[in-house]
């Protein structure tokens, strides 16, 4: 019997085993079974330590999978879900961020994105002086038109190995015609010898940046196939993070810069195996991916099996 038949069959026992025989499945109870009826299930492999390849930010060898730290940190684009981030915050104790960061680096995702913040500050500090962690850290600030270096300089102290603008802050400086801001900031950053990128959630911002020359090292630039219900039509939820993704990849074909992808899943809304495929042959170069623990050997091998294998890509590797 093959893995995914299998699979399918223990899916719907497992439902049926806890109480659901005796009403209609849920929303994501349907999705799992449509998943499980309608495609066979990638054979799961362990990957181990090293097999994910890497790549070049600047001199920074940074593995093509990173780690995200929205999870960590407690934020959730949930949808109606209110209780998520509360949920969140619970779970992840600093034993538990520990162990998720260890398993990591155990498969091969030698960097994490994350934020500038004094819970972040305390416990990345915690990991690599008391844990002996070796975890790269790419720091996310959010400079304003009136202090560009307060956080530059915040995150350099603290051990951070590059820095760049926040999607929502990059893309809030190009909407107010403050392009050049940004090259100040990326000056700054550069000025302290460690990468700098800039971060956006619309292609604009992309496009002013390399029409004015900002000579960023990396975009994180968000990416999906925006192929999830809660993705429109209106009305929709937080979970819209790519409005353009063909105008994305079209764009970035011409942009020489190393990219790292971020949202590949839509929040959750997207399979791995789906998220994984499209953003690498689409063009990007690096995924940024907030996992829970329980996921990051399984994430881990399948971007390994995923750039291993043959990638129907155009865009070149720019790094």
């Amino acid at each position: 019997m093959k893995d995914h038949v299998k699979r399918r069959t223990f899916l719907k026992e497992s439902l049926l085993a806890g109480g659901a025989a005796a009403l209609p499945f849920g929303f994501e109870d349907q999705t799992l079974l449509a998943r499980a009826e309608d495609k066979p299930v990638p054979p799961q492999t362990q990957s181990p330590p090293g097999a994910i390849p890497k790549g070049k930010l600047g001199d920074l060898t940074v593995s093509r999978l990173i780690c995200g730290g929205n999870l960590t940190s407690s934020i959730a684009h949930s949808r109606d879900l209110i209780y998520v981030s509360e949920l969140l915050k619970n779970y992840f104790t600093d034993d538990k961020i520990f162990e998720t960061w260890r398993l990591a680096e155990e498969n091969g995702i030698d960097t994490a994105i994350l934020r500038l913040d004094v819970h972040t500050i305390r416990l990345i500090n915690k990991y690599w002086r008391e844990k002996s962690g070796g975890l790269q850290w790419i720091a996310q600030i959010k400079p304003k038109p009136d202090d560009l270096t307060t956080d530059v300089q915040k995150a350099i102290d603290n051990g951070a190995s590059g820095v760049y603008v926040q999607g929502e802050t990059g893309d809030a400086f190009v909407q107010n015609g403050q392009v050049a801001m940004l090259g100040k900031v990326i000056d700054t950053i550069q000025g302290h010898g460690v990468i700098a990128g800039i971060g956006a959630h619309d292609l604009n911002v992309v496009v002013a940046c390399e029409k004015e020359k900002i000579p960023t090292e990396f975009y994180m630039k968000t990416f999906n196939s925006k192929s999830y219900w809660s993705a429109g039509p209106m009305p929709r939820h937080d979970s819209v993070f790519e409005e353009t993704p063909k105008e994305t990849a079209e764009f970035m074909k011409t942009v020489e810069k190393p990219w790292i992808a971020f949202k590949v899943l839509g929040a959750g809304a997207i399979p791995p195996e789906e998220g994984f495929q499209y953003a690498f042959e689409n063009g990007a170069d690096f995924m940024c991916v907030g996992m829970f623990d329980f996921q990051v050997k399984e994430d881990a091998a399948l971007a390994a099996r995923i750039l291993s294998g043959e990638l129907k890509r155009e865009r070149p590797w720019r790094s």
